[in-house]
Parts: structure tokens; C-alpha cells; sequence
């Protein structure tokens, strides 16, 4: 499976793909590749003739003291698991090939960055609405694929899409899990075997949410109050829970029809996020 690491490289193979009318679907990733990311390719490949995955620790998304340094990297592993789900290209550029020269030029998505973890991780979106812009603008898709775990970022680029007239459908997959209910991530692996199990608080949270909610509940303050609960214990730092418009992504004061339940967490150093939507209008 052939790993591409220069834009114009990139650029010649879709020429040539775009040529013979091809269907070009992208998986951004940063790497450190698992079933989530998986599901995300294998769903490309269904869907299109040409599947492009891009892997990219990409700078501008970090803040200070975050795990950039460490964020692991396995690009044999990572081309191993491309070619067994039957992706096509890896896009695996250097720093210096994504950002040769200072950068002047960003993209800001405004009001859908100020809150979650836009406002515990300020630039954040800013980094990652700038580099997925880059790589739409590379290999011209028709569609990219994004995961429902990363919800906000979701957001973000459905509305960088459909603000900009770009050319491309962003689809999003729900979230892949293991056995015991955590979100599959890339930092999970980070966590000791006793961070871990303290790791479920966030899952556990989500599910007492859909269970109030179930039952009729449907003020806001009550149920994130009830959702605290998990998070109170030796080792565990919650950061946020919002339940918000998942549109807008603007707070709410009670679920009426839909809403995301988002939460983030340190577990021991490591921050994770998790989220539920809830729709009342669906049976």
C-alpha cells in the first residue's frame, strides 16, 4: 500500500483518479489507528472507488503542556490496518509539508467553537478547521468521513463545508465502543489498567442521562446533577457536561425533542470526551 508524503505526489494520484471519474473519499486521522477509525474506512470503502486516509499529528490543533510530544505514532501499524480494511493511499505528510512557512491564513467557525471543548482548549478548532480545509483542498473529495465521538469537531466541519461552498459531503458514523461501553480512542491508550476502569465514568454518566431521560426528566440542571455523581472519585477531574442544541451546539434548559449530552474528563493525565444523542421524537 503505497504511503504518499508530498502534496503534489497526492495531487498527481487524484488527477488521475478524477480522470477515470472516480469517487474520492478522505478519513482524516492523526494516527494511532483502532476499530473506530476502522469504521470510518471501511465505511469509505463501500462508498467510493478511491479511499484516501491522511495521517497527520497535526501541530496547530495542540495547546500548551498538551500531548502533542507524546500523541503515538505507528505509521507501519497504522499502513498495516489501512491496507487489511482496503484503503487505497495513505497521505502521511511532514510538518513541513502541511505548514512550510508561517501561517497567516486560518479558519475560524465562530459560535460553534465557544463552548465544550472549545472553551477548555482555546485554538483548538481553529487548528483543526485550518488543516481539514488543507486536505479537502489536496485531495478533493467527495466525501470525508468523521466520527460521531468528536462531536463538536463534527459540527465544526459540516458547517466550514456548507459555509464555504466546498465541493463535499461530510458523513459522520456513530461512535465505536469496547465491550465495557468507553469510547474507542487513540489516548485510551495512555491510561493504567486501574485509570482504565476509572475511565467508565463517562460512559456510566451517558447512560444515567438516557435512563432520566427515559423516565420523563427533562430538566437540564437535574440531570447533569445526577451525572456528576460518576465522576466523584480519586484520580477523575471532570472538566465539563453540557447538554446542548446538537446543531447549534447552545446550551438548553430542558430536552424537548433533541439534544447532545456531551462530557469530558481527566482520568489520571489523560483527557477524554464522550457523548450521547438523545432524540424524543424518535421511538
Amino acid at each position: 500500500m503505497e504511503i504518499i508524503t508530498t502534496i503534489a505526489a497526492m495531487r498527481q494520484k487524484i488527477k488521475a483518479a478524477r480522470f477515470a471519474a472516480k469517487f474520492i473519499g478522505l478519513v482524516p486521522t492523526m494516527g494511532a489507528l483502532h476499530a473506530g477509525h476502522g469504521s470510518l474506512i471501511s465505511r469509505a470503502v463501500e462508498e467510493c472507488d478511491l479511499v484516501v486516509v491522511s495521517i497527520f499529528v497535526n501541530p496547530t490543533q495542540f495547546g500548551p503542556g498538551e500531548d502533542l510530544g507524546r500523541y503515538p505514532r505507528n505509521l507501519e501499524q497504522d499502513r498495516n490496518y489501512c491496507q487489511k480494511l482496503g484503503a487505497h493511499l495513505i497521505f502521511a505528510p511532514m510538518n513541513e509539508e502541511m505548514y512550510p512557512q508561517e501561517q497567516y491564513a486560518w479558519v475560524e467557525v465562530e459560535k460553534l467553537t465557544k463552548g465544550l471543548c472549545g472553551l477548555h482548549r482555546p485554538g483548538h478548532f481553529r487548528g483543526v478547521a485550518t488543516v481539514c480545509l488543507k486536505l479537502f483542498n489536496i485531495v478533493q473529495p467527495d466525501f470525508a468521513y468523521f466520527g460521531q465521538k468528536d462531536a463538536q469537531q463534527a459540527a465544526v466541519i459540516e458547517r466550514m463545508v456548507r459555509d464555504l461552498n466546498l465541493p463535499l459531503e461530510i458523513r459522520v458514523s456513530p461512535i465505536i465502543r469496547d465491550k465495557d461501553g468507553l469510547a474507542l480512542s487513540s489516548r485510551n491508550q495512555y491510561l493504567s489498567k486501574e485509570e482504565r476502569k476509572k475511565a467508565l465514568c463517562l460512559y456510566r454518566s451517558l447512560e444515567k442521562c438516557r435512563d432520566l431521560v427515559a423516565g420523563g426528566l427533562q430538566n437540564t440542571t437535574a440531570i447533569c446533577r445526577e451525572m456528576e455523581v460518576f465522576f466523584q472519585q480519586p484520580g477523575v477531574t471532570l472538566e465539563y457536561i453540557e447538554i446542548v442544541d446538537p446543531n447549534t451546539l447552545e446550551k438548553l434548559s430542558e430536552i424537548k425533542t433533541e439534544a447532545l449530552i456531551a462530557v469530558a474528563a481527566r482520568v489520571g493525565t489523560t483527557r477524554l470526551i464522550d457523548n450521547l444523542r438523545i432524540n424524543l421524537q424518535c421511538p
